[in-house]
């Protein structure tokens, strides 16, 4: 520990985003960096702390205290050598994770400060990829090959972590490049998919092939492989079955989403496909990250306006003496995108979409109130009936994804990620793909 008096001494400092006038004009990355100066002393204010509850917290499993006291000393190469003994792909989290670690850091509970954890991690994986600290690595091959049905966060990690133990690794994936929910899903304001290219090209430099636009029934798995890890995410978006849905003007978030980053990408699509919010009064459903990236797009299509409504109560401010720390604090969130231009309501179920000439436009919706549960179950959900109609040109479905079923598989096929477990964080589906490769290992080596 450097400085045991630096989270005394130094104020937790964010990088912050562009200035909002600037960000609504490009899709170019809105969160800003620090200078090394600057990140170091942020790094210094990790007190080390005897019991590390950051660690506790982390999915992965990240050693933070080791990597910022690094980071501190100047130490850059060390510090990415502790972040990736534990995380491959730091550069994702970095920009992306929610940052359960700073959610439990302990200058969270004493001063409602924690240490920058996740903008120091892009930090340094950032100086790992312009320094030349990350090099491809070519393991002695064992002669055994696994194939990964799936280029998203969970089949990368899983692929990545065999292929360092010498098996040949082969991914498949039905998308032309890979990435996953990181390329298809995600908007390039938060992660710009040239990150995403780098760090395949180290993949494929070590070693991993990827056959892209393949797509695989997991019932009929490709032939000459030792042991397979479906790996297909979530694909089904939950929908919303009201009457009214059929009109046009209703789409799946991932509809908007991903059509924005392959038009991004050098792709066209003709008139009547787009999925654009120019010169409309966008309505999205559902109140969680996927909404959030639903209206920074659409403020950057030139939508002539945006709401955002949530089925759930407006989660507390600030503190949820439900949530104590070290949880993860259930608390409202305030996302770069709603600060960018957004009407939000809370506690508002839909009960029918509204037509003209076969085009929606209009919403009714109702306030609901939830009853807490007897005996501390599930609350219960009660329509007040008080209605209302919110005018809407389109309406954007964000309400999560259903968990997929799966076959019964043979021994040597390992289900990771969202495909396993429904869809949860990216940072989780890379811990659960480190644990499929430990599993598949073991298998293969029975």
């Amino acid at each position: 520990m450097g400085d045991p008096k630096a989270f005394l001494n130094i104020p937790r400092r964010e990088a912050g985003y562009r200035p909002i006038h600037e960000r609504i004009t490009d899709f170019s990355q809105v969160e800003q960096t620090l200078n090394s100066h600057d990140r170091k002393l942020q790094a210094s204010r990790c007190m080390e702390c005897g019991v590390p509850f950051c660690h506790w917290a982390c999915p992965l499993g990240n050693k933070q205290p080791e990597f910022q006291d690094a980071l501190y000393k100047g130490k850059w190469r060390e510090a990415y050598q502790v972040l990736n003994e534990t995380n491959d792909f730091p550069e994702f989290t970095g920009r992306i994770c929610p940052a359960l670690c700073e959610k439990s850091c302990v200058l969270k509970l004493s001063c409602d400060a924690p240490v920058t954890i996740r903008e120091n991690e892009a930090a340094i994986a950032e100086a790992a990829f312009r320094e030349g600290y990350v090099v491809p690595a070519r393991p002695k091959r064992n002669g055994k090959k696994i194939a990964v049905i799936g280029a998203g966060p969970s089949g990368l990690s899983v692929a990545v972590r065999l292929n360092a133990r010498g098996y040949e690794v082969t991914i498949f994936d039905s998308k032309p490049m890979p990435g996953g929910l990181l390329r298809y899903g995600i908007p390039n304001f938060k992660l710009p998919k040239e990150v995403i290219d780098r760090r395949m090209d180290v993949l494929k430099a070590e070693g991993i092939r990827f056959e892209m636009s393949v797509p695989i029934d997991v019932q009929k798995l490709p032939t000459g492989f030792d042991a397979y890890a479906v790996c297909t995410g979530t694909p089904a978006a939950r929908d919303l079955v009201i009457p009214g849905r059929e009109l046009k003007g209703i789409h799946f978030a991932l509809d908007m989403l991903t059509q924005q980053n392959r038009i991004l990408d050098g792709e066209t699509f003709p008139k009547e496909q787009l999925v654009n919010a120019k010169g409309k009064r966008v309505l999205v459903i559902g109140g969680g990250d996927t909404g959030s990236d639903c209206i920074g797009t659409s403020v950057r299509q030139g939508a002539a306006s945006v709401t955002q409504i949530e089925i759930m109560p407006q989660p507390p401010i600030g503190h949820n003496d439900a949530t104590p720390w070290p949880q993860w604090p259930v608390v409202l969130k305030t996302t770069s995108s709603h600060e960018e231009g957004c009407t939000r309501r809370w506690s508002l179920a839909s009960n029918r979409f509204i037509g003209k000439n076969g085009k929606v436009c209009g919403v009714e919706v109702e306030e609901v109130e939830w009853l807490p549960a007897a005996e501390g179950g599930r609350p219960t959900m009660r329509p007040t009936g008080k209605k209302e109609i919110i005018d809407t040109d389109m309406v954007l479905l964000a309400m999560g994804f259903l968990k997929p079923e799966q076959p019964e598989f043979a021994e040597n096929v390992f289900v990771a990620g969202d495909a396993a477990n429904g869809a949860s964080l990216v940072v989780r589906a890379l811990a659960d793909g480190r644990k499929a490769a430990r599993q598949i290992d073991l298998y293969c080596s029975r």
